[in-house]
């Protein structure tokens, strides 16, 4: 077997190779997170061990999935569930990370709608489900940093947002002034990929593309829609997230308690 492309382009030879040197990179990184003291050597086990199992599920049943539009949708909820989820207990271990799908669901849903209405995103399992992926992985990056700088950064300077209300400031507006330029710096990694891709990185739909067949100017006219599209969803998800934050929705717990 090889991970190919539906034109027959290969990537990487999906061989016993390929499995014991993934696993010998895992360990690496198990082994330099741990040594660096880093605090993440079982976490980078975890995730690891979880992403082999999360893969051969998706794998075994994804063919099956596609084939029907209703469970397409079922699949995307689960997605959509799960990033919730995760992202909410990264910003707090208290019953508050349920707003998780506030932001999430603002950024996502806008731009799969948009898509879906105007025909450039077919409504087809094969097509939603790996947009859908995209576009939802984005907004869980964004919601989880995005909500753990701005309460932590409450945290650390509560003084200030004490002294702001003492001049006169609602809750919400001091809360905001203090976090905001914390929580904003959530943006920058899909800014980064944004302003480099290209020159820096080629990233994984211009690859597949290419790989599958279509001619450079498709590749880039795709990846340049999903590299804009995060940006919409993240910048809208980083948005709701701090009116959350401003409003009390979501508070900080003890440091180091969300997972």
């Amino acid at each position: 077997m090889v991970l190919a492309a539906s034109g027959g382009g290969q990537l990487l030879p999906v061989t016993p190779v390929l499995g014991v040197v993934t696993a010998v990179l895992l360990a690496a990184a198990v082994a330099v997170a741990g040594k660096g003291l880093l605090g993440h050597g079982h976490a980078v086990l975890r995730a690891g061990l979880r992403a082999v199992v999360q893969l051969a599920a998706v794998a075994a049943v994804i063919t099956w999935v596609v084939g029907s539009l209703w469970w397409s949708a079922l699949f995307v909820l689960v997605m959509f569930s799960v990033a919730v989820r995760t992202a909410g207990r990264r910003m707090t271990p208290g019953p508050g990370w349920v707003w998780a799908a506030a932001p999430i669901g603002a950024g996502v849903l806008p731009v799969l709608t948009l898509l879906l209405a105007v025909g450039l995103l077919p409504l087809k399992g094969l097509s939603v489900i790996p947009v859908a992926g995209i576009l939802i992985g984005g907004a869980l990056s964004a919601t989880s940093l995005a909500g753990r700088r701005a309460l932590d950064e409450l945290r650390q300077r509560r003084g200030e947002v004490e002294a702001a209300l003492a001049l006169g400031f609602e809750e919400r507006e001091a809360r905001l002034e203090i976090c905001r330029t914390a929580a904003a710096t959530s943006l920058v990694p899909a800014l980064d990929q944004t302003r480099t891709v290209g020159l820096v990185t080629l990233p994984g739909a211009f690859v597949g593309m290419l790989l599958g067949g279509a001619s450079p100017v498709q590749a880039g006219a795709v990846q340049l829609f999903v590299l804009v599209g995060l940006l919409a969803v993240e910048s809208v998800a980083i948005v709701v997230v701090l009116e959350l934050v401003g409003r009390g929705r979501v508070v900080a717990g003890a440091p180091g308690d969300a997972r």
